[in-house]
């Protein structure tokens, strides 16, 4: 069972309670509750806390939890917010792009299903891939450092820069990178810094749709580019520049989400030359290459490692190979758009908190990391294999295009003409969550697709039996 469910459950029982109890009465201690529930003190602790926030109870340090003052009864007064439908419209006949900003394909991968589903929609790794401990003993150990609580430098503590031009490559030094709350923030400060409103941004087609929605609330139009198992087609990309005068390009040449492509060798400097020649930006996404599978082989080297005159603004993040929280990740830019980068940046968020910087500076120097990696690696190759080996053999109506040697997902074509909002909600019905192919692309997609990830679930025996119900729930569609 999913600790989350555990909370829930326990939460559920401890309110049914809690009328047992007078008002301002105390609640068994943690202790008495673990061993009558049979439960963790991380549970037992999480749903107190859960019940503190619904106003439940009252904890008191060093006395106990007590049952809190009943609210008031009856609804509360209705108001009238109507008025934000003109104001949040205001304007919008003459806006470049729409001010509302549509997120429902971010969300698809950050909201968590009902109790029982099987999560193959996810982008994190699942907990019991993720280094807790290593994690814990580098937050305490980051906790004792002098300072640790202080205000860091805007730009980021000096070492943990050095760590990311190290990691990054090409001659890169610790005056070139900033350290951001995560990939996405990164992502969000380098398309303001580079792209007004109102001015297309190219973006490789299908791609990551949390970018998609970072363009679309920045004011900025994505036009697609089309790529293929090579990555992004750079005649289409010039044609593109051509086409549009855009002045920045949005790319993820390793593992790319969703389709696990890696941009070929001939194709690299190609994309480099065509942005320098449109005057253009290439923005560098690096999100998986510490996701890399154990039988992936060399990696080429990131795009900003050969990149003298500074077309390459690179993102990095340690977030995808950690945990969801560790938000902490990097800009890397060369020339005075660095100071745009960072001119953004403070005005939007100050500084990445001190102490995360800390620890994610004492994790990543651990010998406990490298560790890491490789039992990661090694997990997720497995997985990819269970996963599609189980696809290709219980729905040989998919099709796989491409089996990628990094990333966490694989990338799925239905069958031509096949509903995929009707797939995809099947699948739930029968208790798997999928993540469907429309919201990565920006224009009309070429034909039916849904992401299948294999890093948020407990094991490869949930991916077997989550492909199980998928071909329960294909042959209840054609029933």
């Amino acid at each position: 069972m999913y600790e989350r469910s555990s909370v829930a459950e326990l939460a559920e029982s401890l309110r049914s309670e809690l009328n047992r109890y007078s008002v301002g009465g105390k609640l068994p201690s943690s202790r008495a509750l673990v061993e009558r529930y049979r439960v963790s003190p991380v549970t037992v602790s999480r749903a107190l806390a859960r019940l503190a926030a619904e106003g439940l109870v009252v904890t008191r340090p060093g006395a106990g939890v007590f049952r809190a003052e009943p609210r008031r009864s009856g609804p509360e007064p209705a108001g009238d917010t109507s008025w934000q439908e003109v104001a949040l419209s205001a304007g919008a006949a003459e806006a470049a792009v729409p001010r509302s900003v549509d997120a429902s394909g971010v969300l698809v991968s950050l909201t968590a299903p009902p109790t029982g589903v099987i999560e193959l929609n996810g982008g994190y790794l699942h907990t019991s891939l993720q280094p807790e401990r290593a994690m814990a003993a580098a937050l305490a150990r980051a906790g004792r450092r002098p300072g640790a609580w202080g205000r860091p430098p805007m730009e980021g503590l000096p070492e943990l820069r050095d760590w990311f031009a190290r990691e990054i490559g090409g001659g890169l030094t610790a005056a070139d990178v900033l350290v951001t709350a995560g990939g996405q923030s990164a992502l969000t400060t380098a398309l303001r810094a580079l792209a007004p409103p109102g001015a297309p941004v190219l973006v490789e087609s299908p791609t990551y749709p949390g970018l998609l929605a970072i363009a679309r609330a920045s004011g900025c139009r994505p036009v697609p580019v089309p790529a293929d198992a090579d990555g992004v087609r750079p005649e289409l990309l010039a044609a593109a520049f051509e086409a549009t005068g855009a002045r920045v390009f949005v790319c993820q040449p390793l593992f790319q989400n969703p389709t696990g492509s890696v941009l070929s060798a001939g194709r690299r400097a190609e994309v480099r030359r065509i942005a320098r020649a449109a005057g253009a930006f290439v923005v560098e996404d690096d999100y998986a290459r510490s996701l890399v599978h154990e039988d992936a082989g060399q990696l080429p080297a990131p795009l900003a490692a050969d990149d003298p005159d500074g077309v390459v603004v690179h993102v990095r993040s340690l977030t995808k190979p950690t945990s969801p929280s560790l938000r902490v990740g990097a800009l890397s830019a060369r020339g005075p758009v660095l100071d745009r980068l960072r001119a953004i940046q403070v005005v939007d968020s100050f500084f990445v908190p001190r102490p995360l910087q800390e620890a994610a500076l004492e994790l990543v120097g651990a010998p406990a990391w490298p560790r890491h990696l490789r039992a990661v690696a090694a997990e997720l190759r497995h997985r990819r294999d269970v996963l599609a080996g189980a696809v290709r053999s219980a729905l040989p109506g998919l099709t796989l295009p491409h089996l990628p040697s990094g990333g966490y997902q694989l990338w799925v074509r239905l069958p031509e003409g096949s509903d995929e909002a009707g797939f995809v909600a099947a699948a739930l019905r029968a208790g798997v969550a999928v993540a469907p192919g429309r919201p990565y692309f920006c224009a009309e997609p070429p034909g039916p697709y849904v992401r299948l990830s294999f890093a948020g679930v407990a094991g490869p025996a949930e991916l077997t039996e989550g492909v199980r119900r998928l071909a329960s729930a294909v042959a209840g569609l054609r029933g």
